[in-house]
């Protein structure tokens, strides 16, 4: 399972989610989605925004895990 890694990032940049919504253009719903690995896709857009805002590449957005829980 493919899964994003934005929270980690955050605590490891001494970020909030409310700090990253404020900079991002879409509704905290949405967010909130992503945040949470809820959602089933996202819009190139916004994986560039968050990789400049997190000051890192598009791949250390993303983690591969096994797992088989939800399966």
């Amino acid at each position: 399972m493919i899964r994003l890694r934005i929270k980690e990032i955050l605590k490891e940049q001494n970020h909030t989610k409310y700090w990253l919504y404020k900079q991002m253009d879409m509704s905290y719903q949405n967010l909130s989605k992503l945040l949470n690995n809820e959602t089933s896709s996202i819009h190139f857009k916004n994986l560039e925004i968050l990789s400049r805002l997190l000051n890192c590449s598009i791949s250390e957005l993303f983690e591969i895990t096994d797992d088989t829980e939800n399966d």
